[in-house]
């Protein structure tokens, strides 16, 4: 219901819109509404108080939105609004309109417009000819554009309110306090679809920056510090860099565990065939970069870092992606995004089959088990989060005394996490009408309003939880800490190299097998398994691409950042091939985008 960005998609204009109070007021409200909407008829009543609360530091502009489907008279109503706005007297057939309990029909309508002493005769007229009825379709088209499709939808000073509909809500809301200033700054920047890149690539300047400053020792020093962890006799004892590197990153293999777990219940890898061309694209993206290192390093004490150029870092990838703008094709981002969820997955298995060490059989037999009592738990049908976050830690635990790299834990959580069924929504609905409802009810005895308010909040709760799926509802919470704590911290942790690493060391077979890997391994085995896939004839390429804009893709793919410098720390630990490895990720990561960037934006020129 809400648009990407949470903006009103059309700015207020006094020309063309209803506006109550001054156009340039300091709390503005905006409205898509129905006129025999309850919703919208109760909303009324909390803006009228606000209007009155406020004066003239209020406007408040009110849009049509006539859901016909469940209001058969909601199109004529807003016609007839239109054709009272024409006779200069629209907030008057406004507020009738909404305090009527009657149906709107044609007779309900003429008879408000006679009360108001309108040109009855010229109303009937304008309302059979449907003189207005280009004026409605306008406010329609621009909630379409908003994505405001229920009603009521509020814009509060020109972003989507969500909040509740009562008049101190919305008047929290309206006044420009600084905090409610700082939550809009902070979803303007995170409703960017390039902010997780963003975020990620200042982490990394700044990593960059500061292991080439005068304090580079202190940024080696500080990452290297431990943290214990004990209780008696047992502890357990990592570096902040190991912490980050196999803690935190087991939070982001369980996010792209439940990503994986969507895509194939209901997204893009839900079909065979729909699944067939980015699976195909992502096995001939993580096969080829392989292939180019190996022919530069196999047999070499470095051969082993060969998983190194096989993974794309989504989030710089679906970052300029987005920002080429509205000239790259749909298709080809959500082509791009379940290339990557497969690449994920093909990344995953390869660290815990070739970036592990000796397996220890007793923690995996604790691994085992624990798994097992998570299905039991997702078979008992235990959706609290409470059991599954002890369950996670136990796991990743054991995970970690293994020899698999801990990250998996996450990975096997999110296999466990359950899902559901949709709701039947109309019951739900009612449920929530009858909580309400018992609010209205007399009491039986003194003092038990409040008791009676918690069990109300408790019954919405449970039908807020039913809404949403608790991997679904997880996966919603979580995303934000992934893409703006645990993936920065890890660039922070992990980007800072020095400099003077480069030079002739670029060209040793290592750097030349890791970003020959990514440059031209990713787009040549993307490029040339799709084609395969598509002469087959098991898929076809999405409408709206073409086999230039798939290599634009496939370069920009090439971007290994995060995943790859995360492989890097599995494969080696010899500092300066660590280091190297990384500096050459770093290179061919930056050499990837330009050229990804280079052809699609001859495709944006060319639009």
């Amino acid at each position: 219901m809400s648009s990407a960005s949470g903006k009103l998609d059309q700015p207020v204009s006094p020309a063309r819109d209803h506006i109550s109070g001054p156009h340039q007021a300091l709390m503005q409200l905006v409205e898509y509404g129905d006129y025999e909407c309850p919703h919208c008829r109760r909303a009324h009543r909390a803006v009228r108080g606000m209007q009155d609360r406020f004066g003239e530091e209020f406007s408040y502009t009110f849009r049509h939105l006539p859901n016909v489907k469940l209001h058969p008279n909601a199109r004529l109503a807003a016609e007839a609004a239109e054709a009272a706005s024409a006779q200069g007297k629209f907030w008057e057939m406004h507020d009738a309109m909404f305090e009527s309990n009657d149906p709107l029909d044609l007779e309900r309508l003429c008879a408000i417009a006679e009360r108001l002493e309108l040109d009855l005769d010229e109303f009937r007229a304008e309302l059979s000819n449907h003189a207005h009825d280009a004026r409605v379709q306008e406010d329609l088209d621009s909630a379409i554009r908003s994505h405001s499709q229920g009603t009521p939808t509020f814009y509060v000073n020109g972003r989507r309110y969500d909040g509740a509909w009562d008049s101190d809500a919305l008047a929290e809301a309206l006044q420009p306090r600084l905090g409610f200033r700082l939550k809009s700054l902070s979803q303007d920047f995170a409703g960017l679809p390039a902010a997780g890149g963003l975020v990620l690539l200042i982490s990394a300047v700044i990593a960059m920056i500061w292991a080439n400053s005068p304090w580079a020792h202190g940024y080696m020093e500080f990452w290297e510090t431990d943290l214990v962890l004990g209780v008696g006799a047992w502890q357990l004892s990592h570096t902040f860099q190991e912490w980050i590197n196999e803690g935190l990153m087991a939070l982001f293999f369980f996010i792209v565990g439940l990503e994986v777990k969507r895509e194939l219940t209901v997204g893009e890898l839900a079909s065979p065939r729909k699944a067939a061309l980015p699976i195909a694209a992502a096995v001939g993206g993580l096969i080829a970069p392989a292939v180019l290192y190996l022919a530069f390093n196999f047999g070499t004490p470095v051969a082993h870092g060969w998983g190194i150029p096989i993974s794309t870092d989504t989030a710089f990838t679906l970052g300029l992606l987005a920002l080429l703008g509205p000239s790259i094709p749909f298709s080809l981002k959500i082509f791009v995004a379940a290339l990557a969820i497969a690449d994920d997955v093909g990344a995953i298995l390869v660290i815990s089959v070739f970036y592990s060490s000796d397996l220890n059989f007793l923690a995996l037999a604790a691994t085992v088990g624990l798994f097992v009592l998570g299905v039991c738990l997702n078979r008992a049908r235990v959706y609290r989060p409470l059991p599954y976050a002890v369950l996670g830690i136990a796991l990743w635990l054991a995970v970690l005394y293994t020899g698999v790299h801990a990250t998996l834990a996450g990975v096997l959580l999110a296999m466990l996490i359950p899902t559901r069924s949709p709701p039947t929504t109309g019951g739900l609905l009612d449920q929530t009408i009858a909580a309400f409802k018992s609010l209205e009810a007399p009491l039986h005895e003194q003092h038990a309003d409040e008791g009676r308010y918690q069990a109300v909040v408790r019954t919405l709760e449970t039908v807020t939880e039913r809404l949403q799926s608790p991997a679904e509802r997880l996966e919603h919470n979580l995303q934000p800490w992934s893409t703006y704590f645990v993936l920065p911290l890890l660039a922070l942790a992990n980007a800072g190299i020095p400099i003077s690493l480069g030079d002739a060391e670029l060209l040793n077979p290592l750097s030349l097998g890791i970003v020959l890997g990514l440059v031209l391994g990713k787009p040549l085995g993307i490029g040339l398994a799709t084609w395969l896939v598509v002469k087959a004839g098991v898929a076809h390429l999405p409408e709206g691409i073409n086999w230039r804009i798939l290599t634009g893709a496939a370069c920009l793919c090439g971007i290994g950042f995060t995943m790859s410098i995360f492989i890097a720390n599995a494969a080696f630990t010899d500092v300066a091939t660590l280091q190297l490895s990384k500096l050459s990720i770093i290179v061919a990561s930056v050499v990837a985008a330009v050229l990804g960037w280079l052809l699609l934006r001859e495709r944006r020129k060319a639009v």
